[in-house]
């Protein structure tokens, strides 16, 4: 053996555990598909569930939705919290078991016809189990992600929790664009809005599958014994990471109203207020999803080597410019101009989706990283994303759907001077 071979050893090659991050991360992807399901095909079983006009019961529906995210921080605050003194299996396993059985139970709801006020209550108590277990899933699996990556890969493994979300929101807007094509408007509103649930239900059921085989994250288990010493833990928050609190709060403001935006209010308002083609504006959002899809690896792996803030500067100033203007071809939606307001605005929101939980992870210790990320992350998804679909419908009710664009756009601008005069770059900074 030569001297240089002793002095310098090959490196080994890092192999990334596929498996174990898919597994890990399914649990996202799936409770995204069926949130993105309920947005989308809301328009199809509004008026099952509710009485009177179309404008009213999809009101009422989205109401729902948005009463819905307010339980979200509580299934942060508990879950996190759970997984913070039993572990992040543990956590996941609980999370997706309760997304699974509230799809399947609103997969076969009765109608109001059949059953009157029963039917929205059985809806909204199917939402509430789906709330409580979305709000405890991010802070989990995020928290996984970061603590089974090494430092340096931290944004690749980051990127795919939203590369199996993306995915599924493809699947839920592709299975949207095949339904709206192939059934007429009465078989969709009498049947076929319940086949994405069913999907979204077994979608539940695989995960759950995959998770009985994951390992406990070994650096939760070095430090499990500092979170249970915490006796205060979302006080230790907001005293002990002021700055981490105010970053999160103010990415995931952004972040939560590109999503809704995106994938879930914007197709309603284009379908009802302007007389969007339905499948048009599915096959739209489907290929420009596709796009965010293939951009996350990419960008998580950029940030490893230029760091987190350029990627989030450019997603944040993005939709703080380029919001209103991208809102004016909306007024006059065909499948081109869909395609390019879907295609910038989800580019954009790449830089912000792929970098998510990796940033979050590294702005909190793990002794209080669920619980911090749990409940601050899904308190602010709660008051701006569960109420964007319900905001845009009423401002489009009152002509006044431009509106809507400019309170996304403000959004923006306050996240890029976050980005850029508070928050501290994280990239390769050890979790603890």
């Amino acid at each position: 053996m030569s001297q240089t071979s002793q002095q310098h050893p090959p490196a080994t090659r890092h192999r990334m555990p596929i498996r174990t991050i898919a597994a890990a991360s399914i649990g996202n992807a799936v409770e995204w598909f069926d949130w993105t399901i309920y947005a989308t095909f809301a328009v199809f079983f509004a008026t099952q569930m509710f009485p009177g006009d179309a404008t009213g019961a999809l009101l009422s529906t989205f109401l729902i939705y948005a009463v819905a995210f307010f339980f979200r921080p509580l299934g942060g605050i508990l879950i996190g919290r759970f997984a913070d003194l039993r572990g992040r299996k543990s956590g996941m396993l609980l999370t997706i078991t309760l997304m699974a059985v509230g799809s399947l139970l609103i997969a076969v709801l009765p109608t109001f016809e059949t059953v009157g006020w029963l039917a929205p209550a059985l809806l909204f108590l199917a939402r509430i189990a789906q709330a409580l277990s979305l709000g405890g899933e991010v802070s989990n699996a995020a928290s996984y992600l970061a603590e089974i990556a090494p430092p340096e890969r931290c944004g690749r493994y980051s990127a795919f929790f939203y590369i199996s979300t993306g995915s599924m929101v493809l699947l839920a807007s592709l299975l949207g664009a095949f339904m709206t094509t192939t059934l007429s408007e009465q078989a969709l509103a009498d049947w076929g809005w319940r086949i994405p649930f069913l999907v979204g239900a077994l979608l539940g059921f695989i995960g759950l599958w995959l998770r009985r085989s994951l390992r406990e994250s070994a650096h939760y288990e070095s430090h499990k014994d500092a979170a249970r010493a915490v006796r205060h833990p979302l006080l230790t928050t907001l005293r002990q990471y002021p700055r981490s609190v105010l970053i999160i709060v103010a990415l995931t403001m952004i972040g939560t109203l590109a999503y809704y935006t995106n994938f879930s209010a914007l197709t309603p308002y284009v379908i009802n207020f302007f007389d969007a083609d339905k499948a048009q504006v599915f096959w739209a959002l489907s290929i420009a999803t596709a796009l965010f899809v293939a951009l996350q690896y990419p960008i998580g792996a950029l940030s490893d080597r230029i760091g987190r803030k350029p990627p989030l500067l450019v997603m944040t100033g993005g939709y703080a410019l380029l919001t209103v203007p991208l809102s004016l071809l909306v007024e006059a939606p065909g499948f081109w101009s869909m395609l390019f307001v879907f295609g910038v605005l989800l580019t954009l929101y790449a830089g912000h989706a792929a970098l998510n939980p990796a940033f979050m992870s590294e702005l909190f210790p793990t002794k209080v990283r669920a619980v911090g990320i749990g409940s601050w992350y899904n308190l602010t998804v709660a008051t701006f994303g569960g109420t964007a679909g319900l905001v845009m419908t009423w401002l489009g009710g009152e002509g006044l759907g431009q509106l809507f664009f400019w309170y996304v756009a403000i959004a923006g601008a306050l996240a890029f001077l976050v980005v850029a005069f508070v928050m501290p770059e994280t990239r390769g900074v050890p979790l603890d």
